[in-house]
C-alpha cells in the first residue's frame, strides 16, 4: 500500500506560477513511476504529466512548455512546477503511483491516488 499526500495548491492570477508537491509512503519510492492528473469540475480526470523511476518524462499536450515534473528519491517526493499558468488549469490535481509508467496516462489503470488539492487560477 502507498500513501500519497499533495500540497501546494492554491490561488493564482493567470500567467503566475505554482509549485505541486507529492510525499509518499508505505512503499519503496523508487519502484513506483509517478504522475499528476487533474480533474475540472463536471468533467473526467486527465492526464497531465509522469516521470519514471528513472527520470524520464511525459506531458500532456495542454502542459507541455509550461509544467516540469521532477522526482527526489531520497526524499520520497515529486514536484510539479506550473508556469504561465491559464484560467483553464483550474482544476483538482492529485498525485498518482503505479509500478507501470503508462498507466499514469489513464486514470482507470492507476493504483494509487492521493487526496488532490485545488488550484484555482483567475483571469
Amino acid at each position: 500500500q502507498v500513501t500519497l499526500v499533495e500540497s501546494g495548491g492554491g490561488l493564482v492570477q493567470a500567467g503566475g506560477s505554482l509549485t505541486l508537491s507529492c510525499a509518499a509512503s508505505g512503499g519503496t519510492f523508487s519502484n513506483y513511476h509517478m504522475g499528476w492528473l487533474r480533474q475540472v469540475s463536471g468533467k473526467e480526470r486527465e492526464f497531465v504529466a509522469a516521470i519514471s523511476k528513472e527520470g524520464r518524462t511525459n506531458y500532456a499536450e495542454s502542459a507541455k512548455g509550461r509544467f516540469t515534473l521532477s522526482r527526489d528519491n531520497a526524499k520520497n517526493m515529486v514536484a510539479l512546477q506550473m508556469n504561465s499558468l491559464k484560467p483553464e488549469d483550474t482544476a483538482i490535481y492529485y498525485c498518482a503511483a503505479d509500478p507501470y509508467y503508462y498507466h499514469l496516462t489513464a486514470p482507470r489503470l492507476v493504483d494509487y491516488w492521493g487526496q488532490g488539492t485545488q488550484v484555482t487560477v483567475s483571469s
